[in-house]
């Protein structure tokens, strides 16, 4: 599983020229899931994205202290397959994330285990399969890519933390 995790002051989905989510500061969490992914993928994902610490700590005056549930701010995640496309020549392939009728069940299951594991009001997501368009203000900016353990083996991915 590949996620690329923006801090924001806000963002946004629509649909359809309609507003399905947003949030005001906090992290879009760009999400792909890879054909081999499993739910230790999603608890690993889950857990690094809602304790990485990417806020200033304003008390003490700490960069890099702080991660998005101590600030009380909000998560937007948002499926996006294209995150796992390869280009052959000039056309990009999807080959290696996972198929819709798999990956819609599999992606709500990452959302619950988000609302779950921090709370169900800060946490929201867009349409899966829709197209969408993300607006989002960046904070900073500040940018990471995180891949979990399994996908990361079978691509060539960014660098992977373990712990």
């Amino acid at each position: 599983m590949r996620a690329v995790v923006q801090r924001v002051a806000s963002a946004s989905v629509e649909v359809e020229g309609r507003t399905v989510s947003e949030i005001g500061p906090g992290l879009l969490v760009l999400i792909g899931i890879h054909d081999s992914d499993v739910d230790s993928d999603a608890d690993y994902i889950c857990r690094k994205v809602l304790n990485m610490r990417l806020f200033p700590n304003e008390s003490t005056g700490k960069a890099w202290d702080q991660n998005v549930m101590q600030r009380n701010y909000g998560v937007l995640l948002v499926s996006q397959f294209t995150l796992y496309g390869i280009l052959k020549g000039n056309k990009p392939d999807f080959h290696v994330a996972m198929p819709p009728e798999r990956a819609k069940p599999f992606y709500q299951s990452l959302v619950d285990k988000f609302q779950k594991s921090y709370n169900l009001s800060s946490v929201k997501d867009g349409v899966f399969g829709s197209m969408m368009k993300v607006n989002l203000v960046n904070d900073g900016p500040v940018t990471m890519q995180l891949d979990s353990s399994q996908s990361s083996n079978k691509t060539n991915g960014a660098a992977v933390d373990r712990t």
